[in-house]
């Protein structure tokens, strides 16, 4: 058990010893109501066949009240059973569902790679939800045993024999189930599970543009492109179902023939008969259940395998200690602290790839980087996250208010703060236009806002940060021409005022004169270099 499930657990002790205590008097119930009930038939009706002074001499009341008892307690307890055990898995996975995502943050942020979402969303999803049905099942296990030794206890009304007949079935039982779940399901399952993982993994990368998928009607290849993933698992499924009806199939067998075995061995009267075969059939009911177990017990191997990798000491040595305000090292050019940076390069060339790369958004850009003489990809966005403040293309933002984004970048900021970052900004007067000012809710997204106001209000929330280096990637794609000089002069001010550095990708030359430096993204194809000379 992986680390993280067994202190959750812990906390669940009490919930999961309730459940046990719940699930053992539900089985105990159902071997008792179904005993109790055959007995009684047979009573009854040996009653009815000897006359009508053996009829007025039957006291049905006592079983009758007994059969009711047993139905009652054993709806009642496998109904606390089911709801104990579930509470307590969804308490306990609650958690470490959260300390995974965490140990995934905590890599992600050191410099590891999280690999495909769909195959991170799996290993969260799938395969924590294994864990859950371990615990589910770790609740109901003392009621099979329970419900076993109940229906020994009847197999021995009918004699020795019976009894050892019914135990060695029990043995037998378990022996096979372990056996053939060892031989049978491995396979099926590690390949089911690998199946299962592509196709999610696949399918995430296709969600992401679904309006496209939609509008272009697109949604057919798309299917057809999924479809190989799709039959793999299919076909995976289909062997791991295959197998799993060959061990309930055995069980059933094992099961009939030990009924069939104890009817023939059994020296009783009729009604102690009823009692001890019925309560014999249930025990074999309840222990079959434990072959789930046995079933389940290599994928819930693996998924506590995998999972305990994102929860393992990732073994990464101390981050070095970097300056305040480090230089920055572009293909080998140097760039001190302070420096305003024009990125240039043709369409396509990797300008807004490389300013990810080197804040540690990602890491797929050719250039050689440095950041205080070292490479980000081995930093990691941990230590970069202090340096770089980035108002990228895409502007994202929360469902929240106004206020709700800009404190992203500094939680605690007063509201003068707030409103001199969207002065300089240049979109001061749109949020006070608005109904409730800073305090506006905008929906998923920025819904309320047009892309030119949400790129400033993004812009704004990198102004707070307050870091040493400012990333603007077209920070005034969308605005019109008065607008963006009205931005250029005030961001020219504010750079002045605070001494950060400056990267910036724009194709606007009103922006340029921003810069007093230009560092060219080498293609190996001849390219003319915008004029910074009025600067």
């Amino acid at each position: 058990m992986i680390a993280p499930l067994r202190q959750a657990m812990m906390g669940q002790r009490q919930t999961i010893r309730l459940g046990m205590a719940c699930a053992m008097v539900a089985s105990l119930s159902a071997v008792g109501l179904l005993a109790l009930s055959g007995w009684f038939l047979v009573g009854a009706a040996l009653a009815g066949l000897a006359g009508p002074v053996a009829v007025a001499g039957f006291n049905y009341l006592l079983p009758s009240a007994g059969i009711r008892a047993a139905a009652i307690m054993r709806t009642t307890s496998r109904y606390g059973e089911r709801m104990l055990g579930h509470r307590a898995a969804l308490y306990a996975l609650a958690k470490v569902r959260a300390e995974l995502f965490a140990a995934v943050a905590a890599r992600a942020l050191t410099g590891h790679d999280a690999g495909r979402s769909g195959t991170l969303a799996n290993r969260l999803g799938k395969e924590v939800d294994a864990l859950e049905e371990a615990v589910i099942r770790q609740v109901s296990r003392p009621g099979a045993w329970a419900g076993a030794l109940a229906g020994l206890i009847a197999a021995l009304i009918l004699g020795w024999r019976c009894g050892a007949i019914l135990l060695t079935a029990l043995i037998v039982m378990r022996l096979a189930g372990r056996g053939m779940a060892a031989r049978l399901l491995p396979e099926p399952q590690r390949r089911t599970a690998a199946a299962h993982a592509a196709l999610q993994a696949d399918y995430a990368d296709m969600a992401g543009p679904a309006a496209d998928v939609a509008i272009y009607g697109l949604a057919p290849a798309m299917a057809a492109a999924l479809e190989p993933s799709a039959l793999a698992y299919d076909d995976a499924r289909m062997d791991e179902t295959r197998a799993e009806g060959m061990i309930s199939a055995v069980q059933t067998m094992i099961a009939a023939a030990t009924v069939a075995l104890i009817a023939v061995s059994a020296q009783t009267t009729p009604a102690p008969f009823a009692l001890g075969m019925l309560g014999a059939m249930a025990a074999l009911e309840a222990w079959g259940a434990l072959v789930m177990n046995d079933m389940r017990g290599h994928d819930l191997a693996r998924a506590q395998h995998h999972l305990a990798k994102l929860d393992e000491d990732i073994g990464i040595a101390p981050l070095p200690c970097l300056s305040p305000a480090p230089a920055l090292t572009l293909c080998g050019q140097s760039f001190p602290a302070g420096s305003r940076v024009l990125v240039c390069g043709a369409s396509g060339a990797g300008k807004t790839r490389l300013l990810e790369t080197l804040v540690g958004l990602r890491q797929d850009a050719p250039q050689d980087l440095a950041v205080a003489g070292i490479e980000p990809r081995e930093l990691g966005l941990a230590a970069l996250r202090p340096i770089f403040a980035l108002a990228g293309q895409d502007a994202p933002m929360i469902a929240g208010s106004i206020a709700d984004n800009l404190l992203l970048a500094r939680p605690g900021l007063d509201e003068k703060a707030l409103w001199d970052a969207l002065r300089v900004a240049c979109v001061d007067d749109v949020v006070r236009a608005l109904p409730d000012g800073l305090h506006q809710w905008l929906g998923g997204d920025g819904a309320r806002l047009s892309g030119g106001q949400r790129r400033r209000i993004v812009l704004a929330r990198a102004l707070l940060a307050g870091r040493p280096w400012l990333l603007l990637d077209e920070p005034t794609e969308g605005l019109d021409t008065k607008a963006e000089a009205l931005l250029g002069e005030s961001l020219a001010e504010w750079l002045d005022r605070t001494g950060a550095g400056l990267l910036l990708i724009s194709h606007r030359p009103a922006m340029w004169r921003l810069a007093s430096k230009i560092f060219e993204i080498p293609t190996g194809e001849p390219t003319s270099l915008p004029d910074i000379s009025h600067t």
